[in-house]
């Protein structure tokens, strides 16, 4: 496994190279979700979490207070929260509404502090039943499980238990490649039927995820994502269209090798909605010497700078191929104990601003990928991540860039749209407030750190530049 990782980390030292060259650079997306006022989001966030695969109420082990220090600290304004399918029908056609109870409380919480959430049905090697424990795997109930006798062995590298013939068997049972379970995803796209049935109307929940990291066991690379992958989306987006007209349904590729910069084969959805489409692309990023334990130095960091470069030329093209959809990078990370972690934060962080693309980390579980200790110390990514950034803008954004002291962003006013424009200001670094170039100040919360903008009288671009009164 480890050979064959090397040798594509190879390829795409070389993709990055002599193949970008032989291509047009995309352009950066100029899609963005918006808000019920009209405005652009600027999606900054995290997943929460990963203890949610494991607990028995399919709850991640956070509070809402957990989500006070993370908002006080950092200023975010975006989640992707996982859900199960496991959770949402416990048995066949039987959809749990105490665990969607618990799904909107938690909801309601971001919802009152002004966050936008995207629900997503995670899983990891299918189900949670592919082995006796139960240690391996999340998401697909065990009723939905078929691995037909075949064999799931022991391995330290959890990735390797894609491996496995019954891991795979569970996945071509899903896609019915063996021809035994068509009904598995009609009972999916049902299940995120009563999802959306129960958010619809819910301001806060502004997209569904529909599948984490989908894998398709015998069947990889275009044929998957061109064929069975496409058609789930598209099974799926019309059974939420029949009860959910206007939340976004983001589509993600296959992982494998998608994350690690690949083109993808994913082929556009109809969008079963009156006016515009509502189609978002979210994939992932993990470059290949970083999910091997390496670091962000030497040769290691030209393989993963030549990784990101194929990465964003890639997204950007298929984000484009789905109907110029907004993109959103729905999970990177790291330890951020390795060498020269926080400078591949700020490549990442630097590259979605340059794409036009959301971001939520992996992930808000404490220890050494997280923003906290197990003890609840503050670890060295809050500072990274606490950066300024334009939460809604009230028009169509054309670039923005950020540092710790300073925010600068450009964009088309919309005059229609009469929500104002808002800025997040870090404490740590803008602690008396902001000198603003280029736009009007309506107001200064200090409290809730949100700086608002008066609309311009222009629709010419704009360009606003903020820094740190003295």
């Amino acid at each position: 496994m480890r050979v064959l990782a090397l040798a594509a980390v190879g390829a795409l030292v070389l993709a990055g190279g002599i193949g970008a060259a032989l291509r047009a650079d995309p352009a950066p997306s100029t899609a963005y979700l918006t808000d019920d006022a009209g405005r652009a989001l600027i999606l900054n966030g995290f997943n929460t979490a990963s203890s949610a695969k494991s607990t028995p109420d399919g709850m991640p082990t956070f509070t809402e207070a957990d989500l006070d220090r993370e908002h006080a600290d950092m200023g975010t304004n975006f989640v992707r929260f996982l859900i199960s399918w496991r959770s949402v029908e416990p048995e066949p056609g039987v959809y749990s509404q105490e665990y969607l109870d618990r799904v909107a409380e938690r909801v309601g919480w971001y919802a009152d502090r002004g966050y936008s959430v995207m629900l997503d049905m995670h899983q990891d090697l299918y189900s949670s039943a592919i082995t006796p424990s139960g240690q391996n795997g999340n998401g697909a109930p065990a009723w939905a499980t078929y691995l037909d006798d075949l064999p799931v062995g022991d391995n330290d590298m959890w990735e390797m238990y894609y491996l496995e013939p019954g891991v795979i068997r569970a996945f071509d049972n899903f896609w019915n490649t063996t021809g035994k379970h068509p009904e598995l995803t009609d009972h999916y796209a049902n299940a995120w039927r009563a999802v959306a049935e129960r958010f619809a109307g819910n301001p806060a929940v502004v997209a569904y995820d529909l599948m984490n990291e989908p894998y398709g066991g015998t069947l990889q690379g275009p044929v998957f994502e061109a064929g069975p992958l496409t058609a789930l989306y598209q099974k799926t987006s019309d059974a939420i269209r029949e009860v959910d007209r206007d939340t976004w349904v983001c589509v993600a590729p296959q992982a494998m090798g998608t994350n690690w910069g690949t083109p993808s084969g994913l082929r556009p959805i109809d969008d079963a909605r009156d006016g515009e489409q509502r189609v978002a692309y979210c994939p992932h990023i993990y470059p290949l010497p970083m999910d091997l334990g390496g670091g962000y130095t030497g040769n290691s960091r030209t393989q993963v700078d030549a990784t990101i470069d194929a990465w964003r030329g890639n997204v950007l093209r298929t984000a484009k191929d789905l109907g110029t959809a907004p993109i959103i990078l729905g999970e990177f990370g790291l330890d951020t104990t390795l060498h020269g972690a926080l400078d591949y934060v700020d490549r990442i962080y630097d590259t979605a601003r340059d794409m036009g693309a959301g971001v939520s980390y992996w992930a808000r579980d404490p220890g050494p990928w997280g923003p906290y200790e197990e003890d609840g110390t503050e670890r060295n990514l809050v500072a990274a991540l606490d950066e300024p950034y334009p939460r809604a803008i009230a028009g169509q954004p054309t670039r923005w860039s950020a540092d710790a002291d300073r925010l600068e962003f450009a964009y088309l006013p919309n005059l229609s749209i009469t929500a104002p424009t808002e800025v997040y200001l870090p404490a740590r670094t803008f602690p008396n407030g902001a000198d603003v170039d280029g736009a009007h100040v309506a107001n200064w919360n200090p409290d809730a750190r949100i700086l608002t903008l008066r609309a311009p009288a222009t629709r010419q671009e704009v360009t606003v530049s903020v820094t740190p009164r003295g």
